[in-house]
């Protein structure tokens, strides 16, 4: 399956758009179910290799429309890559923390169960998904420390990219390593280690539960990268699930229809049904 095929569907309207911030790039799409609730949550984030002239939040509207039908409520984040003024680091990072923690000015009002709280991203969002999972870790004064982040109960990477200096290995086929360079940030006499607060990999190990689905024939984010990754948490922690799918690609793991979608979807499901730690 390629983009076009994925593009162009006919696509669905979220229930409103909330801003969290004063950018345009900083908003949230809220995909209601119907219902009264409370609705489990499903956080969601794109990919693009970080960058925002490659991909924006409305990638992943497919399957928010197709989890809202089956009664999941959806937070589809979007934020500032580092193509955008004030993206890359610190700036990209505290977009998504920012905006996860958003959906708990609407949580009330709108029916929201944030004990059910699932993050869910592809490709580079994959690694952001992750980043969210294990930020309770990041170092306090820092500028990507917040004192309450948002619980979440499991995190899935779909097609991500954990490992960030994994990703800027030459002769993958992966997003190079010009956009990592510039989300990561420069090295400080007070920040010696650029991979310690933005890396899965290195940061701390998560307190939800981690999956990671690839696919076989996905050149982008292939099903080594999460294996190396699933292998370093286990030598720390509990070990992350690890699902390849056979025959399919990179887009089919966001692309409701296909094997890829179906299997991620029964799996999605099934954390919602675990309270965050």
């Amino acid at each position: 399956m390629t983009w076009p095929d994925l593009l162009a569907r006919p696509e669905a309207a979220a229930t409103r758009r909330i801003a969290y911030g004063l950018d345009p790039l900083q908003y949230a799409d809220l995909w209601l179910p119907p219902g009264k609730g409370p609705h489990p949550l499903v956080i969601m984030v794109h990919g693009g290799c970080w960058l925002s002239h490659v991909a924006g939040a409305g990638i992943m509207n497919w399957l928010a429309e197709d989890l809202s039908r089956r009664g999941v409520a959806i937070w589809n984040l979007e934020y500032r890559g580092v193509d955008r003024p004030g993206g890359g680091y610190p700036g990209t990072f505290a977009d998504v923390a920012d905006g996860a923690d958003a959906v708990r000015a609407v949580a009330v009002a709108d029916h929201l169960d944030l004990t059910r709280v699932v993050v869910v991203g592809h490709s580079a969002g994959g690694h952001l998904a992750l980043w969210l999972a294990a930020r309770r870790g990041v170092a306090r004064g820092g500028p990507l420390y917040r004192r309450r982040p948002l619980a979440i109960a499991a995190a899935f990477s779909l097609g991500g990219l954990p490992d960030l200096q994994a990703a800027m290995t030459p002769g993958t086929d992966t997003c190079g390593a010009e956009p990592v360079t510039r989300l990561v940030g420069e090295a400080t006499a007070a920040r010696p280690s650029v991979l310690a607060d933005t890396s899965p990999a290195v940061m701390a190990p998560p307190t939800a539960s981690v999956t990671l689905v690839n696919a076989d024939r996905d050149t982008i984010a292939p099903p080594a990268f999460a294996a190396a990754y699933a292998a370093r948490m286990a030598a720390r922690g509990p070990a992350p699930r690890t699902r390849v799918i056979t025959g399919e690609g990179h887009v089919e793991l966001i692309a409701p229809g296909s094997r890829s979608w179906a299997i991620e979807r029964s799996l999605i499901e099934a954390a919602l049904q675990r309270k965050a730690p």
